[in-house]
């Protein structure tokens, strides 16, 4: 930082009854009022140099009194900056530097001291030093643009505030390799004494300090000149942790008074304007942090609407970290913000459907990643007893069906909300399950639903039906007459496997009647034909035989298993299951 000296003599200023005078052999004879401090001066010293005093003093000269009194109480940085000009006019030493570079000029030009009153006045000398130290230097630079919030009116009619942006845009443009002053990086893991090359982003934290408006006269002159966006989103990214709570947004806006709150509305409205259309030019995370803190805030509709298109652009990129938005439900309690993942996720689903118009590839290539994340996020915040099983299963069911080629995870997803949740009724049960698509299982999974006691039986069940489906596709025989599923055929039967066979419905050509039934067999038991002509023997009609079939169906009651199994396949409504048995349990014709 450079600073200017003035002046040589000692500082003879002192207070005496809350008046402020000089030491002098010469009585005061000019009385100057600034706000509530009273100056006793003298016109020799003060007068010759000031064009607006000149101008009072001599419209006082036509009273009696030696003395002349005048108010100042408009004068631009108050009693300090005035004490200032009037010590230089007594010749003593002042430094002025960027810090009260502003308050010393714009009281100068309130007092008209201008090389027209007398030479080498302080204006002349506050402007040489302004043109060249402060606009010369980084820092000098935005210290001055700092300081210029309480006199804003002033400087821009003066120009000043123009000429340091100026200075400061064109050194944030020059190449880092010609950066020779010195900035503020404080990065983890960067140290000066170990870097050989500045950063690219050397200017962000520097500039992080300036007002709201200041910092958006930068950006926004930035923005059309070759800058990568990458680089622009760094500095509002710095920005908004600087002055936002960003970090713990429902403890912080909690605790605001309004004009606070009011101020951190402007700060990111600002800040969402500057953000860059280039997609990636700040993090997914970022933007959903801060649609976060713009609910809680109450930002303008057209501020949140642009956060939540933003951040589903980008919501392919996110981590599962970047969704968990912890708000406060009471002094001591928190709970995810579910409800605004959920706006994020539709705003990304319903932009799919177009591009898919345009690129379906890349957009199913999307989809699929973004349905990794959210079964992901499920399991996370199925480990919340606050969140209710509504909202679980509308964000499961905010993504299409082709976002998730697997369901492994929802599987999970489910069985630990199932778990941190026992007091689920069936219904809520079942509407947890509703999502989930037993044939997008993988075997080892399938294996897993038979033996979960916390699913509904319709689930069970249904895993069930594809694991037989899958194991009779695995010995590479079809069924001759008859098809399990009107969607697939139906393999042949392997004896040391659990089988569920569900058969079509009644074919009135051949005058067949069949009913599905449960059955287990130490060796091979077969249906004796009746008539040769009416019931022969297929291979779609099954025996289920293993002892997990056994340990799954003895545990629920005959009644519930034809209930849930009516619901578990549309093609299934015709089937009858006449009872459970401890070790065999036969279907009858």
């Amino acid at each position: 930082m450079k600073y200017m000296k003035l002046g040589t003599r000692p500082d003879t200023f002192y207070t005496e009854e809350a008046t402020r005078t000089v030491v002098s052999d010469v009585p005061s004879d000019l009385v100057v009022k600034v706000n509530n401090i009273t100056y006793l001066l003298h016109k020799h010293s003060l007068v010759p140099k000031c064009g607006l005093l000149q101008r009072l003093s001599s419209d006082s000269e036509g009273t009696s009194s030696t003395i002349s009194s005048v108010d100042l109480h408009d004068l631009p940085g108050g009693g300090d900056s005035f004490e200032l000009c009037a010590k230089f006019c007594y010749g003593i030493a002042i430094d002025v530097s960027a810090y009260n570079f502003v308050s010393v000029f714009c009281a100068a030009k309130f007092l008209q001291m201008t090389e027209t009153v007398e030479n080498g006045n302080l204006v002349a000398k506050l402007e040489a030093f302004f043109n060249c130290c402060i606009l010369q230097g980084w820092k000098d630079s935005l210290v001055m643009l700092q300081s210029t919030a309480s006199l804003p009116e002033w400087l821009e009619n003066l120009g000043i505030i123009r000429r340091c942006i100026d200075s400061v845009i064109e050194k944030i443009l020059t190449r880092p390799s010609e950066v020779k002053w010195s900035f503020t990086y404080t990065r983890p893991g960067y140290s000066k004494k170990h870097q050989q090359s500045v950063p690219i982003d050397w200017w962000t934290e520097d500039i992080s300090i300036l007002d709201i408006d200041i910092f958006q006269c930068i950006l926004a002159a930035l923005r059309p000149t070759k800058l990568p966006p990458q680089l622009i989103g760094e500095a509002l990214h710095v920005y908004a942790y600087k002055w936002l709570p960003i970090s713990r947004p429902s403890e912080s806006s909690a605790s605001q008074n309004e004009d606070a709150a009011e101020k951190n509305r402007r700060i990111l409205e600002v800040i969402v304007s500057l953000i860059p259309n280039d997609k990636g030019s700040v993090s997914v995370g970022f933007l959903i942090r801060l649609l976060s803190l713009a609910n809680l805030l109450g930002v303008s509709p057209v501020t949140k609407a642009e956060l939540v298109r933003l951040s589903s652009q980008q919501l392919e990129k996110a981590a599962v970290n970047d969704l968990i938005l912890p708000i406060r439900l009471s002094a001591n309690q928190y709970t995810y913000d579910i409800d605004l993942i959920k706006v994020v996720v539709d705003s990304f689903s319903e932009q799919q459907k177009h591009q898919s118009q345009a690129d379906g590839t890349r957009a199913s290539r999307s989809l699929r990643r973004v349905g990794k994340l959210i079964d992901t996020y499920l399991q996370i915040v199925a480990k919340d007893a606050n969140i209710p099983v509504t909202k679980i299963t509308s964000l499961a069911e905010a993504l299409p069906g082709c976002a998730r080629p697997i369901h492994d995870d929802l599987y999970n997803a489910i069985t630990i909300y199932l778990q941190e949740h026992p007091d689920l009724t069936k219904a809520e049960k079942k509407l947890l399950c509703r999502t989930l698509d037993c044939q997008k299982l993988s075997p080892d999974v399938r294996a897993h639903v038979v033996k979960n006691e916390h699913l509904p039986l319709r689930t069970v069940v249904q895993a069930l039906f594809f694991e037989q489906e899958r194991d009779m596709r695995t010995t590479g025989s079809e069924p001759q007459h008859q098809e399990l599923d009107p969607r697939k055929p139906t393999p042949a039967n392997t004896d040391d496997k659990f089988r569920l066979g569900l058969d079509k419905k009644p074919s009135k050509e051949r005058g067949i009647t069949r009913s599905p039934y449960l059955s287990s067999t130490g060796g091979h038991h077969h249906q004796k034909m009746k008539s040769a002509e009416k019931l022969q023997l297929q291979p779609d009609e099954r025996r289920i035989t293993t002892d997990a079939t056994r340990q799954t169906t003895e545990s629920r009651r005959g009644k519930e298993i034809e209930e849930d199994v009516s619901e578990s396949k549309p093609d299934a409504k015709h089937m009858k299951l006449r009872g459970v048995k401890s070790d065999h349990v036969h279907g009858k014709r």
